[in-house]
């Protein structure tokens, strides 16, 4: 599916959940990412956790944005990560205050595509204040799900499919494009095929 129609689709509601469940909002990342790259002095912040869903598609279904952290760290000035999540991180005043947080990271925290950052989805409005967050596509983000593989990792996957966000042949080429060892890449392949 062309990156244009992807910005421009608007999906339908996916997941049905009570209005007692908390999820993540498109405006609480915003706050993040302003929060985070003013305590890292960076204006380019990189999320690549399962809240980067919400660059590409702000209407993302409820059933993954169900994680409160936002995994990210500052692009220019990745040493600032511990800094960011001594602030903002889980059971900081911040967190305590909004019930959502930041998760810094390093740059190698998630395997992905060669070149993921080309594909970057930018989000830069009056609520991130000049601090740009770039969030990974999201053929990029399963790709790093499904090399983590956690249960939780693979029923985010299964909702992407469900909700038809992701295709099956893009992943596979994505896949021949990531640095990992033939035993992985054909692991990684048997269970893209098999959750199709």
């Amino acid at each position: 599916m062309p990156l244009d129609f992807v910005h421009r689709h608007r999906l339908p509601v996916c997941s049905m959940l009570t209005s007692a469940d908390r999820f993540m909002q498109r405006s609480e990342l915003e706050h993040v990412i302003r929060a985070s790259g003013e305590i890292a002095n960076d204006d380019e912040i990189i999320i690549i956790g399962s809240q980067a869903i919400l660059g590409q598609f702000p209407d993302a279904p409820i059933r993954l944005l169900m994680s409160m952290e936002t995994d990210l760290y500052p692009k220019n000035k990745p040493d600032a990560s511990d800094k960011v999540d001594g602030a903002i991180g889980e059971g900081s005043s911040f967190h305590e205050l909004n019930g959502y947080y930041a998760q810094g990271v390093g740059p190698g925290t998630a395997v992905l595509p060669e070149g993921w950052q080309d594909r970057l989805i930018s989000i830069d409005n009056e609520n991130t204040n000049g601090v740009t967050g770039l969030c990974l596509e999201v053929h990029d983000l399963t790709i790093s799900k499904l090399v983590a593989s956690r249960p939780k990792d693979l029923a985010y996957i299964q909702e992407l499919i469900r909700c038809d966000m992701i295709e099956h042949q893009t992943l596979l080429a994505r896949l021949a494009k990531t640095d990992l060892s033939n035993a992985e890449r054909s692991l990684i392949k048997s269970r893209i095929d098999a959750i199709f």
